[in-house]
């Protein structure tokens, strides 16, 4: 698969790559948040925005046993239903968000959590699917998504091999012909140390597949060096302040980090270029800087040639000074002037 298309935009390593500002729950119950959020991540250099569609009935119960309470990390201490309930994107919101992206000229699409979010975002004509890693072993979800047709973007966090292949398996075979694979670390902020990001790598070469990083690092250091190891698609998420403490805050990115990472991440895929050993455009004006034999001092016909003589210095333009052993010991057939380049035609032949 040598790329992937989302709204005529083509995404693979032919391609700079994909930036994708993750809205999440950084709007803070504000829908005008939301459309502030697209905004600037438009005016920052994303190619997409993407949110997410659930409700906390459609995720979990409200239920106060012990396995309903979140124990450790970012959100310790709430209930799924509670910690849900303060995230979500109500459903009503998201006709408006998606007139509104088109409006501004992005990419907007989702992350369903269920099939009324999958008929939802049909119903929306969304453009692509994202499947969250948390969902990755959701078949069922995976099957109805594929349904559709549409491209699907897998997030592979806490998944293991067995069931990224299976998750794969469920979508090709269900009628989705474009996908993109993101390595991912489900962890909130996830420690740059465990990136793996050599990952990548292997799921480019084991796949044979569009790949990308769904990164919850702080910063952006992972996502720039994922570029360079082959990542074509890029997800963050992102806010307008960290200061608005939302959920999602503490991990996400504010504008001019967005920005910063929309450029360097290009810059990046730029460098990459392809193989080659020839000498670049930009280099050939260099070329007569590199060294060569000259005469550093003037010498009659018939002199025979010593290191007093002849030098390897700057410029070029004269012989390699690989040949310097064959020149030693040469005499000329003509005057020459100090300063002159070595030149065959100035030497005797042996």
């Amino acid at each position: 698969m040598k790329y992937v298309t989302i709204n005529n935009r083509k995404i693979g390593a032919e391609f700079p790559p994909y930036i994708v500002a993750e809205v999440s729950a950084n709007h803070n119950g504000k829908i005008e948040q939301a459309k502030a959020i697209m905004l600037a991540a438009k005016y920052n250099g994303a190619d997409a925005v993407k949110l997410q569609s659930y409700t906390p009935d459609t995720l979990t119960i409200n239920c106060d046993k012990p396995d309903f309470l979140i124990k450790e990390g970012l959100w310790s201490g709430n209930k799924l239903y509670d910690l849900y309930k303060q995230a979500y994107t109500p459903f009503e919101w998201h006709k408006d968000l998606f007139d509104y992206a088109r409006k501004i000229d992005i990419a907007c699409f989702s992350s369903p959590f269920d099939k009324t979010a999958v008929d939802l975002l049909e119903d929306l004509n969304t453009p692509a699917y994202k499947i969250a890693s948390f969902e990755v072993i959701d078949l069922p979800l995976i099957k109805y998504v594929a349904n559709t047709g549409k491209p699907m973007i897998i997030s592979t966090g806490m998944a293991n091999l067995a069931e990224i292949e299976e998750s794969l398996d469920t979508a090709l075979s269900n009628g989705c012909k474009e996908i993109i694979l993101l390595h991912c670390i489900s962890a909130y902020p996830a420690p740059i140390e465990e990136s793996n990001l050599k990952t990548i790598q292997d799921m480019v070469s084991r796949f044979s597949i569009v790949t990308g990083l769904s990164d919850h690092t702080l910063g952006t250091t992972a996502s720039i060096s994922a570029v360079a190891l082959g990542a074509s698609f890029i997800e963050k998420h992102f806010t307008l302040s960290r200061k608005d403490k939302g959920p999602d805050s503490m991990f996400s990115l504010e504008p001019e980090e967005l920005k910063s990472l929309c450029i360097h991440s290009r810059e990046a895929w730029s460098a990459l270029g392809c193989s080659s050993y020839e000498r670049k455009e930009s280099e050939k004006s260099n070329s007569m800087f590199r060294r060569s034999l000259y005469f550093v001092q003037d010498a009659i016909k018939g002199s025979v040639l010593d290191d007093t003589t002849v030098r390897s210095i700057r410029p070029g333009y004269g012989l390699a000074p690989k040949f310097y052993p064959d020149v030693i010991g040469r005499k000329l057939n003509q005057d020459v002037e100090r300063g002159t380049p070595v030149s065959w035609e100035v030497l005797e032949e042996r």
